[in-house]
C-alpha cells in the first residue's frame, strides 16, 4: 500500500464512529462516561480543595476509562493500532523472517539485471513524513536528494552497485533518526550539521550541539567507489554502518 498513514487515518475513523454510535446506543456507558467529565469539571472548578479535587479528577478519570473500556469498538481500534505499528515497524525495519525459515537454509539467489536508464527529467515525489526504507529489493543505484520534515531514514546500499568515482547522499531533515548502511570497500566521506544529536560512524561516536562535523572512513583515500554524505538535521541522529 502506497499511502499506509491514510489507511490507517480511514480505519480508525470509522473506528471512532462506531465507538461513539455503541456509547450513544448504551445509557450505562452513556452515564459512566458522563459523570466522569462532571466529576473531571468539579476538580478543575475548584482549585482550592486540593484533596477533594484530586479525589474527583482521578474518579472521573477512572469511570471514563471503564466506560471506554467497556466498549468492543475501543478494543478494535487499539488491537488495529497494535497490528498496524508493528506490521509497519518490520518493513520499516527491513527485516524479512523468512530468510530465516528452515526450508531457506540451502538457497540459490539469482540476481535479475537491467539496462541502464535514462533518468534525464526524472521526477520523484517527496516523502515528508512519516519513516521511509530506501534499499528492500535490488534496485539501480542513483544519487539520493531526500528532504524530510519528520520521521526515521533507513537507506540500505547493499542492494545495489556504486559506480566507481563519487556518489552523493544528501539529506535535509527536520526532525528524525537517519540510518545508511555501506558495504565494505566504499571509501565514506561524512558532512553532518545538526542542531542536536548523535553521530555514530562506524567506530566513532560522539555528540553534537549546533556544530558541524566532518568524518573519512580509514580506507577511503584507498577506495575506488567514494560516497559523499550530506546531512543537515534540527533535531536527530545519525548512524553509518558497514554491511
Amino acid at each position: 500500500m502506497r499511502k499506509p498513514g491514510r489507511f490507517f487515518f480511514v480505519i480508525e475513523s470509522l473506528l471512532l464512529l462506531l465507538v461513539i454510535w455503541q456509547t450513544i446506543q448504551n445509557p450505562l456507558l452513556l452515564f459512566l462516561i458522563g459523570a466522569g467529565i462532571f466529576f473531571i469539571y468539579l476538580a478543575l472548578r475548584r482549585k482550592r480543595k486540593m484533596k477533594t479535587g484530586n479525589f474527583k479528577l482521578f474518579l472521573g478519570i477512572i469511570l471514563i476509562l471503564f466506560g471506554f473500556l467497556n466498549n468492543p469498538a475501543v478494543w478494535l481500534m487499539l488491537v488495529f493500532t497494535i497490528l498496524f505499528i508493528g506490521l509497519k515497524g518490520i518493513e520499516i525495519s527491513g527485516i524479512d523472517f523468512s530468510n530465516y525459515a528452515f526450508w531457506n537454509k540451502k538457497q540459490m539467489i539469482m540476481v535479475q539485471t537491467q539496462e541502464a536508464q535514462n533518468h534525464d527529467g526524472k521526477k520523484k515525489k517527496q516523502q515528508w513524513l512519516g519513516n521511509e526504507r530506501i534499499g528492500n529489493h535490488v534496485y539501480e543505484w542513483d544519487d539520493i536528494n531526500l528532504n524530510v520534515l519528520s520521521g526515521d531514514t533507513i537507506i540500505d546500499l547493499g542492494n545495489t552497485i556504486l559506480p566507481k568515482n563519487d556518489n552523493v547522499v544528501l539529506i535535509r531533515k527536520g526532525i528524525g533518526r537517519t540510518r545508511i548502511l555501506v558495504p565494505t570497500g566504499i571509501g565514506i566521506q561524512l558532512d553532518h550539521t545538526t542542531l542536536m544529536g548523535a553521530v555514530s560512524f562506524e567506530d566513532y561516536k560522539t555528540k553534537l550541539r549546533n556544530e558541524s562535523l566532518t568524518l573519512y572512513s580509514k580506507e577511503y583515500s584507498q577506495s575506488a567507489r567514494h560516497l559523499k554524505i550530506v546531512t543537515n538535521t534540527l533535531i536527530g541522529d545519525i548512524e553509518v554502518f558497514r554491511v
